[in-house]
């Protein structure tokens, strides 16, 4: 082969393969249990996502569509119109949360919020027992400050 054809080889190599920028800009980052908004394209009709336990999607009023960070991974989104045709296709990547610290006791997992003060967590992960002490009362603590709950003193 001579250096003439792997100039060409390469040229059509390069030609057909996307750019880093284009493929980043396909990609909607999202740090797991937060959200971002995106503006839809005009006459949306059906929204899909390819595993809503990596990332749930809403859409607002005005157009906007919510991609809230459900679990670690890559998935995608498209938006057809009322036609079937394709409006939007994107690829949704979930990652781990920023200021979080991680203690492992042997096999145990616990995580913890440090942003500044370290409080615990509820994160993907974590040790059973730790994630459903954690979850218990967080949510015990949102029902009495909603009135939801048993009000104080009552069992």
């Amino acid at each position: 082969m001579t250096w003439r054809c792997v100039g060409i080889a390469t040229v059509c190599a390069l030609a057909v393969m996307p750019s880093v920028a284009a493929v980043a800009a396909d990609t909607i980052d999202v740090i797991l249990d937060q959200a971002q908004i995106l503006r839809l394209p005009d006459r949306v009709g059906t929204i899909v996502v390819g595993n809503p336990l990596i990332a749930d999607v809403t859409v607002q009023a005005g157009g906007l569509m919510v991609v809230t960070g459900k679990g670690y991974g890559r998935t995608n989104v498209i938006a057809l119109d009322h036609h079937g045709g394709v409006l939007l296709e994107k690829a949704i990547q979930v990652q781990g949360p920023y200021n979080v610290v991680v203690i492992y006791r042997g096999t145990d997992r616990e995580s913890y919020s440090c942003a500044p003060k370290c409080e615990r967590r509820i994160t993907l992960g974590d040790t059973k027992d730790y994630f459903d002490a954690t979850l218990n009362q967080t949510g015990n603590r949102n029902d009495k400050a909603t009135g939801t709950g048993p009000a104080s003193g009552q069992k």
